[in-house]
This record gives structure tokens, C-alpha cells and sequence, in this order.
């Protein structure tokens, strides 16, 4: 027998995901894939004997294919390790953590942070006053947790230019008191005023960073993201590719400020190689819930004269869908209200009739609203649902506040969009919400939070999904979007060798214990890039 191999993993639970041979206990790898799959004894034969350093007994653990987190923003996660993480029970407890940043900082120097949420302080609003009193020397800029507001302070704001006067950028908002003044809040496109100025790391630094960040992933059970942050972090995963020091595989999307320069290289969706590669055009239609900008059919509930923001012209997300499209680049675009997912489909719909999509894969990220007469056009114009459970969990308070009872039915709909026929690709939105899939698994199949809330049937039950359809979500729908599809996402020869093996079986636990879960190891192309001293 050939024992020019990687890895003989024997003594599993191995759930395959292959149809055809659904549950194993040995896999063999060797260059980076999967060249055999059945029982252990089969499987030892790849070697001279079980004490090989090649053989790993996995002592009846179990295994699953590895985990995609198909939309989060890995830039901004790897910077905010190395800041402050404002999400804080008390506004003053992130006033505190402020001070003790300017307290150890250089004065005139930046201090960021992200993760604010003004709707567990019962609603107190974030002001540069409050910053100014802690940070006088220092200007600051904190990112809330939706990602689609900034709390800074007036030193901030001086450099950034923002002053009674200042015109509102199209697409966003500075929050003023009533005399005019801004308040040092900023909303949807105004957050780039003051985000824009502040210094970013280089690629070589950031690479670092990222490095960082990428151990944390392969600890949580991740082996690949579709990532939607800046070409700075573009270039920072080319780095760690020449290096051959990527544990993870990569789908980079790209921003819709790049999109010309995107096509006079001629990038097109699926270009590069299983470890980095071009993915889908980024637009925003909309803001986000918690701020209350989300693009509305209908005024919110809990402000019934406020219908969000359209933080993108319609015309030019249409303008450039078409271009994109006919190009070869496919459309992810983010839409969180129910008028802004009613408009997205609308111009996904035009570029079919035009025939411009053929095979393109595009995608609505979040789709957390959906009216009554939009739920199942996702699956009927072939559009990826690229939802987040985690956020269902997170948000569904305030989403009850602000969108009430009758809309809530069509709210972070996982099930109607699987009954639907509509690939159902899965992900956290991180740094929004953690990237910890289990978490994530966790949430789409009991729709409760850690602490068992709101009660054992979860939050709007009827929206609860398998733990089987929660892990395609997270495995061989993610490989779909990506194109990806017939390499990834099962365990089975010939397949790309890329698992997660769990101290427990995912498939027999209660649902709420999925959370004591542990990640034994996360094997990446063949080699562990995370592996406990327990699986030796």
C-alpha cells in the first residue's frame, strides 16, 4: 500500500456529507486531499502500522467538513483585536475603557474601537461631549455594533472638518441637536468622514494582524470566509499566499468603489485559486436595524415617521449590477429592510431579463426582511440568501420594537428560504456578532440565546432549520457560492482535505449544549492549522 500519505485519521464519527457514504470512521489524506474514506481498518493500511506518526487516533471524536463563514469583514476584526472592544453592558463602562486608552496613548495619537450598543443601555445616546470628558487630547472614533454608526469626539470631529456647517454626505447622516450642532454621532455614508482620515496600518503590519486573527478562526472551527472588507486587505492575504501562510481559504469581495478598476484588469468572479480568490462585487442598498436605518417599505414601529436610509442611489446599484454582470462579476448586495431587499430583487431581476447573469452567483447579504409578496423570489431568480442566524438571536428585541409583531413573520426567515428552493449560505457578520460558527449552528437550530432566551421554543420557532441544513449552510452552500462546489464542503476521495473535529457529536447533543462544544482540531488542505494537545 502507498504510504507516501498526510494523515490517516481512524477511530471516528466522520459525517461525510456524501450521500453516498454518509457516516465513516477513517479518512486518508495526502496532498492536501481526501484519496480514501470507510472503516479504520482499511484506512490503517496506508501505513506501516497504528503507531505511525501519521496515524491519528481520534478516539471516537467527531468529525465534520470544515466551516465557511460566508460573510464577515476580516479587517476590521484583526484591527479591533488590537483595540477596544466597546461592547460594553454601560455607556460608562466604554467611557472607562476610553480613558484608560488615552491614559497609555500618546496624546494627538487615534483611539478606535467597535462593538457600541446603545440599545442595551436602555437607549442612551452616545455624545462627543461624553467622549470629550474622558479623551480631550485624543481624537476618537468608535464603530457601533451594527457597523453602521460612529460615536466620536470633538477632536475628531475638528480634524475631520465636521462643524455646524458641514454638508450631509448622500446616503448618510450627522446627528444634530437642535441648534444645528453636531452631537457626535454619524450614521451610514457620514461615518466615512471622520473613518477615511484615520491612519491605517500597511500591508505588512496589517498581515500581522491578520495572522492573529486567522488563529482565533481555525480555534472556532473555520476553514474558509467570504470577506467583503477593503483591497489593503486584499493585499494582505496575497502576502500571506506567497508566504504560504494562509489558514484559511479566502473569497475576496470588492467593494463597489473599486469596481471600474476591477474591470479594466478584467477580475472576474471565481479568478485565483483555492486559496484566494475573486469573489462578488459589494454594494450597500441599505443601513442597518438597530440604528434604525434600514431602507423601509413602511415606517419603523417604534418611529413610525422614519423609513431608514437608502444609502445607495437604486439607479446606480442597477447601473452597476449590469456592468458587474456582464463583465463576469457576480452582485453581493447588502439589504436589510424590506424596501431595500424589494429593490435589490427588483434589479437582480432586471439583469436575468437582460440576460447579463448566466451563470453568476449573485447573493443578498442579510436579507433579514422580507414582505409577504418578496419571500420566495430569492429562489426563483436564483439569488443566494446570505443570511446571518446569530443575528436573528441578537436582534430579536429590538426587531420586535422596531418592526412589530406582523412583520417580524418575514424576519431573518431561514426555513421559508430553504422551503423556498434558495441556496441558504450561512455566516456572523463578524465583527457585528462572533464568528464562532458552533454559535452560529447553535442559533439557526434553537433560535436562543446562550441563556436559554426567549424560552425553549426560541424566537419565532417556525423559522427553526435542522442541525443537517445548518451545516450545509455552513459548508457545501458556502462552496456553492464560491463556486467551490465540487471540492468542498464533503469528506470524500478526491475532495479537498479540510475538517473539524468536535469533542462531541454535533448530530446527537441537545441543541442548547452544541455551545459546550469544543474544536479538538481544524485541519485545513491537509495540514492541522489548529489541533489540541488532547488529539495527539
Amino acid at each position: 500500500m502507498d504510504i507516501n500519505i498526510d494523515w490517516v485519521l481512524y477511530n471516528g464519527k466522520i459525517h461525510t456529507q456524501n450521500n453516498h457514504q454518509p457516516l465513516v470512521e477513517a479518512l486518508v489524506v495526502r496532498d492536501g486531499k481526501i484519496i480514501f474514506s470507510g472503516s479504520s481498518s482499511e484506512a490503517l493500511k496506508y501505513v506501516p502500522s497504528a503507531a505511525s506518526e501519521k496515524a491519528l487516533d481520534l478516539k471516537g471524536a467527531c468529525v465534520i467538513p470544515g466551516l465557511t463563514d460566508s460573510h464577515l469583514h476580516f479587517q476590521y476584526y484583526s484591527i479591533m483585536l488590537q483595540n477596544i472592544n466597546a461592547e460594553l453592558p454601560d455607556i460608562q463602562d466604554v467611557l472607562h475603557a476610553v480613558a484608560e486608552a488615552a491614559a497609555r496613548k500618546p496624546k494627538g495619537s487615534w483611539i478606535t474601537g467597535f462593538g457600541w450598543n446603545r440599545n442595551v443601555w436602555g437607549g442612551v445616546m452616545p455624545t462627543a461631549a461624553l467622549l470629550d470628558a474622558v479623551a480631550p487630547d485624543h481624537p476618537v472614533c468608535l464603530n457601533d455594533k451594527s457597523g453602521h454608526a460612529v460615536w466620536v469626539n470633538s477632536a475628531a470631529m475638528r480634524i475631520a472638518g465636521i462643524h455646524t456647517g458641514t454638508v450631509t454626505p448622500q446616503g448618510g447622516e450627522i446627528v444634530r441637536d437642535a441648534a444645528g450642532n453636531p452631537t457626535g454621532l454619524l450614521l451610514e455614508e457620514a461615518n466615512l468622514l471622520v473613518e477615511s482620515i484615520i491612519p491605517q496600518p500597511g500591508v505588512d503590519e496589517l498581515a500581522e494582524m491578520v495572522k492573529q486573527a486567522m488563529a482565533v478562526a481555525n480555534r472556532s472551527g473555520l476553514t474558509s470566509i467570504h470577506d467583503f472588507d477593503t483591497p489593503l486587505l486584499f493585499r494582505a492575504f496575497q502576502k500571506l499566499h506567497r508566504e504560504r501562510a494562509l489558514k484559511l481559504r479566502v473569497t475576496k469581495g470588492i467593494p463597489l468603489a473599486y469596481l471600474d478598476k476591477a474591470l479594466d484588469l478584467g477580475l472576474t468572479t471565481g479568478f485565483g485559486d483555492d486559496w484566494l480568490r475573486i469573489g462578488a462585487l459589494k454594494l450597500f442598498a441599505d443601513g442597518a436595524l438597530g440604528p434604525r436605518t434600514a431602507w423601509m417599505l413602511q415606517g419603523f414601529s417604534s418611529a413610525p415617521d422614519q423609513t431608514g436610509i437608502a444609502t445607495t442611489d437604486i439607479n446606480i446599484i442597477r447601473e452597476a449590477v449590469f456592468k458587474a454582470n456582464a463583465a463576469g462579476l457576480a452582485c453581493a448586495i447588502h439589504a436589510i429592510g424590506d424596501r431595500a431587499t424589494r429593490e435589490v430583487l427588483n434589479v437582480f431581476a432586471e439583469a436575468k431579463t437582460k440576460g447579463l447573469t448566466g451563470n453568476l452567483r449573485n447573493r443578498i447579504e442579510h436579507v433579514q426582511l422580507l414582505s409577504p409578496e418578496d419571500r420566495y423570489r430569492l429562489a426563483e431568480l436564483n439569488i443566494i440568501a446570505s443570511m446571518q442566524p446569530i443575528h436573528a438571536t441578537s436582534d430579536m428585541y429590538i426587531a420586535d420594537q422596531h418592526w412589530g409583531e406582523e412583520r417580524c413573520a418575514g424576519a431573518y426567515a431561514l426555513k421559508t428560504q430553504i422551503e423556498a428552493g434558495a441556496v441558504l449560505a450561512l455566516g456572523s457578520d463578524c465583527p457585528v456578532e462572533t464568528f464562532d460558527p458552533l454559535q452560529g449552528i447553535h442559533a439557526a437550530v434553537t433560535r436562543r440565546r446562550a441563556d436559554g432566551t426567549p424560552g425553549p421554543s426560541g424566537w419565532r420557532p417556525e423559522q427553526r432549520i435542522s442541525v443537517a441544513e445548518a451545516l450545509k449552510g455552513y459548508t457545501l452552500n458556502p462552496a456553492y457560492a464560491t463556486g467551490m462546489e465540487d471540492r468542498l464542503g464533503i469528506l470524500a476521495p478526491g475532495w479537498l482535505a479540510d475538517l473539524v473535529v468536535l469533542d462531541g457529536d454535533l448530530f446527537e447533543v441537545d441543541p442548547m449544549d452544541m455551545l459546550k462544544l469544543k474544536v479538538l482540531g481544524t485541519m485545513v488542505g491537509g495540514d492541522f492549522a489548529w489541533r489540541a494537545e488532547s488529539l495527539s
